[in-house]
């Protein structure tokens, strides 16, 4: 991506439904910090929320849009990034709005916040995390910023997973050699992502494995004392539980994130947490690992250079092809495993002689044996062109790769066919 200039920000975005998070550092090495609503706070969590004053277009968002809401002097509008990749009209006071429209409205203003640290103008690279990356979530993002007109084209999405990973990337190495815990807890359920590493692998192999437990609906503990007493002592309960079957072993750290972690009712599940491993606390892990991710595609670390993180969103194969140099038989490498699917994409151009078939070879990077996949150019015309490939995933597991007949100089004009082939790369 080229040098970056030290004096421009690199961001971390946490986009969610029900709040966001932006987190900063001031170069590819430098110390990440979380922007913070009240100074002097650990306030982090900007509500993903907007509000429009009632009778004038007039918007508010976060804390004010909960507050004028509260006071019944515009109209709120929450479950932004849902409405936005549902794609249907937001009705307010009798006029339609476009949902993504209103999210980008939302993203611009919140980051307005920046002025804590350094002007917005100053965004020289961002990593946007979501809780799962697909191709809508992709489609509305896209929108979203292209609305917002930032003055940088280095922007990123990635998974709450993958930001976990580039979390602990920046972390002590004994915390996470074997395995890694996160707890996340999320209106009405605790997911638990177990990070493994298989170190018998070069480089070695990072996967996280995500488990969705039900547990009980955040709200504040009752004020009344009987009552919070029999409220903590079911909660502790019910996550010590979720504890004792979510862990594995020779698990070194656990990380506990989310407003509703409070140690005042976790007494049995934090000692049982404890034993032997690691604990930390806190809420803005994944704005922090968004953060470290786009530090690390600038400026790989040394850690980053010996380890790959093959989650839910990453290719998977390694896929190239044979070709001849100077007379030899080489390999080609087209797309590496270990990229997010959604950015794996190349265009090579090469000659064909005598025949109309290529031949891709799929390299699975989790152990299993590779494959040949053979691509037949019905009608190709003549016995040698040169021909423009162009591949690209539309899913994880799919690839598509098109072909575009070039001609052969003088001797053969360009026919204008493309071909084009979706190929399964694996089992998934």
């Amino acid at each position: 991506m080229g040098l970056f200039n030290n004096d421009r920000l690199i961001l971390g975005y946490d986009l969610g439904n029900e709040f966001c998070q932006i987190s900063y550092a001031f170069s590819e090495t430098g110390e990440v910090e979380t922007l913070s609503q009240v100074a002097g706070a650990q306030s982090f969590n900007i509500p993903a929320v907007l509000c429009k004053r009632a009778g004038v277009n007039q918007w508010y968002y976060g804390r004010d849009a909960l507050r004028y809401a509260r006071e019944k002097q515009g109209i709120l509008v929450d479950n932004l990034l849902g409405q936005a990749l549902d794609g249907e009209q937001v009705l307010i006071e009798g006029e339609s709005f476009d949902p993504v429209a209103l999210l980008a409205l939302f993203f611009r203003r919140s980051l307005g916040l920046l002025n804590q640290a350094a002007s917005s103008e100053r965004i020289g690279a961002m990593m946007i995390t979501c809780e799962m990356v697909d191709s809508r979530v992709l489609e509305v993002i896209k929108a979203m910023i292209a609305a917002v007109h930032l003055k940088t084209d280095r922007i990123a999405v990635q998974s709450h997973a993958e930001s976990y990973y580039n979390y602990m990337l920046k972390q002590p190495e004994e915390l996470w050699t074997n395995r890694s815990m996160l707890f996340d807890y999320r209106s009405s359920c605790v997911r638990v992502s177990c990070l493994e590493c298989n170190r018998k692998t070069t480089p070695v192999v990072v996967f996280i494995n995500e488990r969705l437990h039900p547990f009980y609906a955040w709200e504040p503990l009752p004020e009344e004392e009987t009552a919070r007493k029999k409220r903590m002592e079911e909660l502790d309960a019910a996550l010590l539980r979720i504890a004792e079957n979510a862990m594995q072993p020779q698990v070194e750290s656990v990380y506990l994130i989310g407003d509703g972690f409070e140690q005042e009712w976790m007494k049995e599940s934090l000692r049982f947490l404890c034993k032997g491993r690691r604990v930390f606390q806190g809420n803005n892990l994944f704005s922090k690992g968004a953060c470290c991710g786009m530090q690390e595609r600038l400026s790989q670390s040394q850690t980053g250079k010996e380890h790959v993180f093959l989650g839910r969103d990453k290719l998977k194969a390694n896929i190239g092809m044979q070709v001849l140099r100077q007379g030899e038989e080489s390999y080609y490498a087209l797309l590496d495993a270990g990229v997010n699917w959604y950015e794996a994409d190349d265009t090579v151009e090469f000659y064909i002689r005598d025949g109309s078939e290529l031949s891709l070879i799929v390299t699975p990077f989790t152990g299993k044996s590779g494959k040949e996949a053979r691509i037949v150019l019905e009608d190709f015309p003549g016995n040698i062109a040169r021909l423009r490939a162009h591949f690209y995933l539309e899913a994880e597991n799919l690839l598509v790769m098109e072909v575009q007949d070039l001609g052969f100089g003088e001797f053969r004009s360009s026919s204008r066919r493309v071909w084009q082939e979706r190929l399964e790369l694996y089992q998934t």
